[in-house]
């Protein structure tokens, strides 16, 4: 039982992760119906400009509390990674914008390989050990042990998922987006500018990203060029599976898929003797992906229209 409890722990941390980058996905695909594919490296990008950021505030500063210095961290992941995801959409997907599903998916593909090439040459194709901003005391609960981090990431999640429901059902922006997720063309006609809330809509996408990816080194103690590939497609599996363009199924799917691997990857450590486990964890999110789009390919809570933005 102890080691269900600490496998359920494990997973829901894991699956807040991927809820965070999912959310990115599900916003974008609901207003232009396109698939980032480069959401991943908007991750990584930010991930390592707080690594960045990080190294001279300790040659700088050496005295400054952990907690301060991950908050700083933060506000330059996401301002790095807004700034980025926004010319992103200026420059690679904005001019696409008519043309066949084909062609911004290809140039998608291209933005993400193009990313990763950049990091190689900005931050060299090296893992860098991410340093452990806050107490690695364990919190034992049920037998389990959760770690100070761990609980951060499980309530960052659950508050971005209320901010970003707030905005969505209560604010201009968030009518902004609904109107321009049903149409874009009566939109404008209503006063509404479609680039501009397709902009914002890849700027917030952009933030959450690079608050998962700063979550994901700090929880896991490593950040590097390609650090954000397979985080990006596990999160765009959870988005199918709770219901692309959904954002309660964003989140659903990701914790979901992070207890499945979790637990999956834990007894399949225990019952191969160690032969198997978490390096072979994968084949429970792709294999979820494939049986989603077979059996229910709009996902456990579905495609709805209204929540889209």
């Amino acid at each position: 039982m102890e080691i269900l409890t600490q496998q359920i722990i494990n997973g829901l941390v894991l699956g807040s992760i991927y809820a965070l980058i999912a959310l990115g996905y599900t916003m974008v695909y609901g207003i232009i119906n396109l698939i980032n594919f480069a959401h991943g490296e908007v991750l990584m990008v930010g991930a390592l400009s707080s690594w960045s950021l990080i190294g001279w505030l300790q040659v700088a500063v050496p005295g400054l509390p952990g907690w301060m210095v991950l908050i700083l961290a933060l506000v330059v992941a996401c301002s790095a990674a807004a700034v980025l995801n926004y010319v992103i959409e200026k420059v690679a997907y904005r001019p696409l914008r008519n043309s066949p599903k084909l062609a911004p998916l290809i140039t998608a593909m291209g933005m993400s390989i193009l990313l990763q090439t950049l990091a190689m040459i900005v931050w060299r194709p090296t893992n860098k050990a991410y340093p452990k901003l806050l107490p690695t005391e364990a919190i034992h609960v049920a037998g389990a042990a959760i770690s100070a981090t761990q609980v951060l990431i499980l309530g960052i999640t659950a508050i971005s998922l209320a901010v970003l429901s707030w905005v969505v059902g209560y604010t201009n922006l968030g009518r902004a987006m609904r109107a321009t997720a049903e149409n874009p063309r009566v939109a404008a006609l209503m006063g509404i500018r479609p680039d501009m809330v397709i902009s914002a809509t890849f700027v917030i996408g952009a933030v959450l990203a690079a608050i998962a990816g700063v979550m994901f080194a700090l929880n896991y103690g490593i950040a590097q060029h390609a650090m954000g590939f397979v985080p990006g497609l596990k999160a765009f599996t959870a988005a199918v599976f709770g219901g692309i363009g959904n954002l309660a199924g964003a989140v659903v799917g990701g914790i979901l898929l992070g207890i499945i691997e979790a637990v999956g990857s834990g007894y399949l450590s225990e019952l191969t003797g160690g032969v198997l486990g978490s390096q072979h964890s994968d084949i429970f999110a792709f294999f979820i992906l494939i049986v989603t789009l077979t059996i229910r390919p709009s996902g456990l809570l579905g495609e709805r229209v209204a929540d889209r933005a």
